[in-house]
């Protein structure tokens, strides 16, 4: 049995809708609290719609959830400085999210050119509200496994190196590239990791014939990446922690001619990464990365509740709610070694 604090999700996509009702439980049986995505078509622009969309949220739980959404705008080219001061009093607003126009999903909105943004970084350096990254060029000309990695020299280092006082987040890292520069930054740059990345390479998509379940935005990496990223996460460096970036789809929308990238694990997130870490021999550093350092990067409370994992081999479902268009749940059909204890 192992026994952490219990953890928080500091990237995850909930939707809105009829999604919104069927996923959001799943995140708050695992975690206590998350960082919530804004990209939904609308995006969320404003803090009063941030206000909104957190009592949505907040409804579709189930009864006496203690569960908290910290929500988050979406940067695009009309926020003003006035909104990211709104943002930071709110109370509810904890970080401005980055999209470059296209990257992923609902993306049409986000911004082409980082540098024309200053002043809008400028207040989010004077409020104190990180900068949330996605982190990939969307150069057409750019080979998509080097996304991230233009990203990070022409977009990101040039950003946080005029922005001294800027808290950023990079978020999903999938490369040694991203792990190198994150080790070496100030501590006002941190990186989520998601369970996908740490257990699987770029092989995962191909493995007997095209897997739409395994694909996802950044895409999985080479081994080399996959290695040094579950190094990342199991070091002790609180530059690092969880982001599970759990983002369902329909299943519909995933095996189709044009499939939506996104992985949905939200249902089974602790136990991936708990796998993750049980493959290195470190599960004794699994608490500090899902429970302790996103918090102290956001300046939160460590959670004082408990959470229990037990040793026990078990396979996930295929097909859990027995709605054949719902979103599948990553690893699905495969045996993990730990579950999770639902206490009370």
């Amino acid at each position: 049995m192992i026994e952490i604090a219990q953890p928080d999700d500091w990237h995850v996509h909930l939707r809105d809708g009829p999604m919104l009702g069927r996923v959001a439980g799943e995140t708050a049986r695992q975690f206590g609290r998350a960082i919530v995505m804004p990209n939904l078509d609308p995006p969320v622009q404003t803090t009063e719609e941030a206000v909104a969309y957190r009592q949505r949220i907040l409804k579709s739980l189930p009864e006496n959830s203690s569960f908290e959404p910290l929500m988050t705008l979406y940067l695009t080219a009309e926020t003003t400085a006035a909104e990211i001061q709104r943002a930071a009093d709110s109370g509810v607003v904890f970080g401005v999210k980055l999209y470059p126009k296209g990257a992923t999903t609902n993306a049409e909105a986000g911004v082409d050119r980082l540098d024309k943004m200053a002043p809008l970084l400028e207040a989010m350096e004077r409020y104190r509200l990180p900068l949330l990254i996605h982190g990939e060029s969307t150069d057409p000309h750019c080979d998509v496994f080097d996304r991230e990695e233009v990203f990070l020299e022409e977009w990101l280092a040039p950003t946080v190196e005029r922005h001294a006082g800027l808290r950023v987040v990079f978020e999903h890292i999938t490369t040694k590239k991203a792990v190198d520069y994150v080790s070496e930054a100030p501590d006002r740059v941190g990186a989520t990791l998601t369970p996908q990345h740490l257990l699987l390479n770029r092989n995962a998509l191909f493995a007997g014939g095209l897997r739409p379940h395994h694909y996802c935005l950044p895409v999985l990496k080479r081994e080399r990446d996959r290695q040094a990223l579950l190094a990342a996460a199991t070091s002790g460096d609180s530059h690092f922690f969880l982001g599970t970036d759990s983002a369902p789809h329909s299943r519909s929308s995933k095996e189709s001619a044009c499939g939506c990238a996104g992985i949905y694990s939200a249902p089974i997130a602790l136990e991936l990464y708990a796998q993750a870490f049980a493959s290195v021999d470190a599960l004794e550093r699994l608490e500090g990365f899902a429970s302790h350092f996103g918090a102290d990067f956001y300046g939160l409370p460590r959670n004082r509740q408990k959470r229990k994992l037990r040793r026990s081999a078990w396979t996930v479902s295929e097909n859990p709610s027995g709605d054949s268009d719902a979103p599948q749940v990553f690893w699905a059909g495969q045996s993990l070694d730990y579950q999770l204890v639902d206490e009370g």
